[in-house]
């Protein structure tokens, strides 16, 4: 039986990790023994809870609980603790996920002392390496045996950097030897998975927070680059008034508690805060994510995983970003980047509701059976 090791530290993880848990439980219980490890990253107990229970995913075997501090003691202290663990439960592979200090951490200590690891979400780039996620995210490919990939923008960086692509496997399979796979996206997976379960938790949803289903525009930000400056929230506020004022919409904003206090805090964002429009909420869970999405006009964030949810809803999308590590979303047309400007983010919504609402998604991120596609090609290629 395949041994794996799993490490999850961050909410994207949790829900990415949920499709694979769900595929081993579903089709490969007798074939993959999956371990998992939570590196306490997300140090929320609360909302770390709601995620493990609303997304079936199984609890961990370990709890680091490493949270706060800076990128290298967070990293320094995750490695010495997954080495201990790793001796312990001499796993065949690590499992990891995206571009986390918990998968940059997992992923040292597995090419340290040569076990393969399997990078789910490779050949993401946004070509910026100010982001420590990109850092994270080039340094874990380099590294891993088994990279699978969401989409061909991510083939394309993996071929410019000089890894490979074999079309059949060529023993031995490692670092310097990889597989990659084009598989498509597990958020997608999950996406259609949990819209069939969403039923009741969206009238509990909207009869709890009191606002129409109809007529909304969804906007996350948790960014240090937009939540952390005044004139930097003031510019995005502001363009979330005008847009409201020009196409009489509401905008629903899940806001951090730190972040809401600042606004509070502030004299001039507490002007811009008090439009009887504007709706500011506590963080939500995935599930409840879900239901915003799937029901918003205009979806405007500064999260990776949020721009590709919205396509795959087929919501047109702002992104408050410079650049985005899934450029197919901005060539799709139906992504913009506006960055923290209020101009951009103005015209961006004039953009969608009034000159282009023609929009074509094409299916970029596979069929949404990427999780079992996944497990399939690791017990193939590792057995």
């Amino acid at each position: 039986m395949l041994r794996i090791l799993t490490i999850i530290g961050a909410r994207p993880q949790f829900i990415k990790a949920s499709a694979i848990s769900r595929a081993i439980r579903t089709n490969y219980s007798n074939q993959i023994h999956e371990i998992i490890i939570h590196t306490g990253q997300h140090y929320d107990k609360k909302m770390s809870n709601v995620f493990f229970e609303e997304l079936e995913l199984p609890r961990e075997k370990y709890n680091l609980n490493i949270g706060s501090g800076s990128h290298a003691e967070q990293t320094a202290k995750m490695m010495i603790e997954i080495e201990k663990i790793v001796f312990k439960e001499n796993p065949n592979v690590i499992l990891l996920y995206g571009d986390t200090n918990s998968t940059l951490a997992a992923c040292l200590v597995g090419i340290k002392i040569q076990i393969p690891i399997i990078h789910v979400e490779a050949g993401v780039r946004s070509y910026n390496k100010k982001f420590p996620e990109e850092v994270n995210r080039l340094i874990c490919d380099h590294m891993s045996s088994l990279l699978f990939v969401p989409s061909d923008a991510g083939i394309d960086s993996l071929k410019k950097e000089g890894i490979t692509i074999q079309s059949e496997p060529k023993y031995p399979i490692n670092a310097d030897n990889p597989m990659v796979f084009r598989c498509g996206d597990i958020m997608y997976d999950n996406t259609l998975f949990f819209l069939d379960k969403v039923e009741q938790k969206e009238k509990d949803l909207y009869e709890k927070y009191s606002f129409d289903k109809n007529d909304f525009i969804l906007a996350t930000m948790h960014r240090p680059s937009n939540v952390d400056k005044t004139n930097t929230l003031k510019s995005i506020l502001t363009g979330f008034n005008a847009i409201i004022k020009e196409h009489n919409k509401s905008i629903i904003l899940p806001l951090h508690p730190r972040t809401k206090k600042n606004l509070n805090q502030t004299p001039e964002l507490k002007k811009l805060i008090s439009n009887n429009k504007l709706h500011i909420i506590s963080p939500i869970s995935f599930l409840e994510m879900l239901i915003l999405e799937k029901s918003a006009d205009l979806i405007i964030t500064d999260s990776g995983g949020v721009q590709k949810e919205a396509y795959f809803l087929k919501k047109p999308c702002l992104i408050m970003l410079e650049e985005t590590p899934w450029p197919e979303l901005i060539e799709s047309k139906n992504a913009l980047l506006v960055g923290s400007d209020s101009k951009k983010i103005i015209e961006g919504a004039y953009h969608f509701f009034v000159e282009k609402k023609d929009l074509n998604f094409a299916p970029l991120y596979g069929d949404g059976r990427a999780s079992e596609y996944i497990c399939e090609e690791m017990i193939k290629i590792l057995k």
